[in-house]
């Protein structure tokens, strides 16, 4: 009997050991999410405290947390309990950046050359520079039946499973022909594509290399793995999210997205230090590390004096991205998975610019050979699903049909994100889509969605 007890008394010390271990690396994870989330949804899209602790921050166990926001330094604190206090700091022209690893006075001094914003008034231009629309569209389809299709992505049939679409936005040949926005969000609104940044990211790098500064084809610049194995992976590889590199993304507690999001300053630097998993080109595994390895090359690349203005100079303000905010950690970096801010025109606006390949109003902004090379399935993906950090429809190998959504166009790719985030691109269709909420997985069927849009726009209009 004695030793039963003895047992369970060694067996309940590492329950609570265990348990004492898992809090002290989940909660910072709570407080800098709910931290980081509130500070640039009230600094960067100029929303109130409560409609972000009602919406983002009211399931749990973000609602276990405290958030505090000080608009005498614009920032926002995050505690749990009184503890694992994290703060988050608003600067003009980066956004929010979470505090982790240097103090707030080392992120406060940084100093960085930015992007001067175009001064015109978008409202007097015609889209898609500016944001005048014509007073009647002329479109081969049916206005009404689109309409009544975009009314369904708003409408809540059950409460167990929500939509919360917060906007629509759908292109026609380039066209806007009709958008809607819900309560307490409007044209104006930034909103968070979290992972559609990863499809920034990648534009980046196109850039780069129709400039000559990189070469995807090469073997990644990492200075740290220059010692072992991982020298043999190439940036093309990062980029199709084949890499072999050991990662867990997870977000559901700690694991290497969340302590790489929510406690590291340099992000890249972070994820750079995973270990080589298995061989590249083996395996597709999608990764928020890999991507934040890829942004932290492109800052090397680029250098200090060009780097924060280069996504602004080279890409969002030619194509008329004005609201785009992308925000970067504490070293400074772009956290080139996750943080970009844009109104759902400007979304639209970036989708555009791959509908087109890569050609706006008589520029080539990217090479459309990128575009080409951009949705072009990733070897190691099982249905053809992912391409150089954007999301295809083109299916198996040996089955088109086997495909994410069956009942859309393979030729369908799209920048994919957190909670719902979409904008899909659908040549064959002339179509680009743009599709913003909070939403959790599996309560919106974009299968369904975008199909009946498709077949929305082939209702013949009425004379």
């Amino acid at each position: 009997m004695k030793v039963i007890k003895k047992i369970f008394g060694v067996a309940l010390l590492l329950a609570l050991l265990w348990g004492g271990r898992y809090l002290w690396q989940a909660l910072p994870i709570i407080s800098g999410y709910g931290a980081k989330n509130m500070c640039s949804c009230v600094f960067v899209a100029g929303r109130s405290p409560e409609s972000v602790l009602a919406q983002e921050l009211a399931k749990s166990p973000l609602n276990l947390g405290k958030f505090t926001v000080s608009y005498a330094d614009s920032s926002v604190t995050g505690t749990v309990a009184g503890i694992a206090s994290k703060k988050a700091i608003f600067r003009k022209g980066l956004g929010c950046t979470l505090l982790s690893e240097l103090s707030e006075e080392e992120v406060r001094q940084q100093a960085f050359r930015l992007a001067a914003k175009p001064r015109v008034n978008q409202d007097t231009l015609p889209w898609p520079m500016g944001n005048q629309l014509p007073d009647s569209l002329s479109v081969p389809f049916s206005l009404p039946a689109l309409q009544a299709v975009v009314q369904t992505a708003f409408e809540e049939s059950n409460p167990e499973a929500p939509q919360n679409t917060r906007a629509v936005v759908v292109l026609y040949d380039g066209q806007l022909v009709y958008e809607q926005y819900a309560q307490g969000f409007d044209v104006n609104t930034p909103q968070i594509g979290w992972s559609m940044t990863k499809s920034i990211t990648s534009t980046l790098v196109g850039i780069l290399q129709s400039q000559g500064r990189l070469e995807v084809k090469n073997l990644a610049p990492v200075a740290e793995w220059q010692a072992d194995e991982r020298k043999n992976i190439t940036l093309d590889q990062l980029l199709r999210a084949s890499s072999g590199l050991a990662w867990e993304e997870n977000y559901g507690g700690p694991a290497d997205a969340t302590h790489m999001l929510f406690k590291s300053a340099d992000m890249g630097a972070f994820a750079a230090k995973s270990p080589q998993g298995k061989a590249p080109d083996t395996e597709f595994y999608y990764s928020s590390g890999t991507t934040n390895i890829i942004s932290r090359i492109v800052r090397q690349t680029l250098g200090e004096e060009v780097y924060h203005a280069f996504p602004y100079e080279q890409l969002f303000y030619k194509i008329g991205m004005h609201s785009a905010v992308m925000e970067p950690d504490a070293s400074g970096t772009f956290v080139g998975s996750s943080y970009t801010f844009a109104t759902p025109r400007d979304w639209a606006r970036f989708g555009l610019l791959f509908y087109q390949k890569g050609q706006w109003q008589g520029e080539q902004i990217v090479p459309a050979d990128w575009v080409s090379y951009s949705v072009t399935p990733t070897p190691p993906a099982p249905q053809g699903e992912y391409g150089a950090q954007w999301w295809l429809n083109a299916g198996a190998k040996d089955n088109p049909e086997n495909r994410n959504m069956p009942d859309v166009p393979s030729d369908c790719f799209s920048a994919n994100g957190f909670e719902g985030q979409r904008v899909m691109i659908i040549p064959s269709e002339k179509l680009v889509i743009v599709r913003l909420g909070l939403t959790q997985s599996g309560n919106f069927d974009f299968n369904q969605f975008t199909k009946k849009i498709i077949e929305a726009v082939h209702v013949p209009a009425q004379p």
